[in-house]
């Protein structure tokens, strides 16, 4: 039971920094797995994807969209991307260690929060 609660209360958090800010899977979601339910890192990232499989940002969508905040076309095609991508991805990502893919992330992370910081 406690697992459940654990699960929607990242869900839910992942989901608010979602809304606000376009993120979730990556900086909140492999992190709360990780730490929090003691996930190894593969485990981690493809339980993400299963939450990012659902249509997790439909009713986000809509109040952009409504808000005249959605480039549609733009965003069907980095979907098309993303899907192939995610395919790509996943076939290099179960060919390494869980130390290299848990470094790999962390530094990935860093690099992009120093990007940030400092434009």
């Amino acid at each position: 039971m406690a697992e459940i609660l654990i699960a929607i209360a990242i869900g839910f958090v992942a989901g608010i920094l979602s809304g606000l800010f376009g993120i979730g899977g990556g900086l909140i979601i492999i992190p709360s797995l990780i730490y929090i339910l003691k996930f190894n890192q593969h485990l981690a990232q493809g339980t993400s994807l299963v939450a990012l499989l659902l249509p997790v940002g439909l009713l986000a969508v809509i109040k952009y969209y409504k808000s005249g905040n959605v480039d549609i076309k733009v965003g069907l095609l980095i979907g098309l991307g993303l899907f192939i991508g995610a395919f790509v991805g996943a076939i290099f990502a179960n060919n390494l260690s869980d130390t290299t893919m848990r470094k790999a992330f962390a530094a990935f992370i860093v690099l992009v929060g120093i990007k940030l910081f400092f434009s």
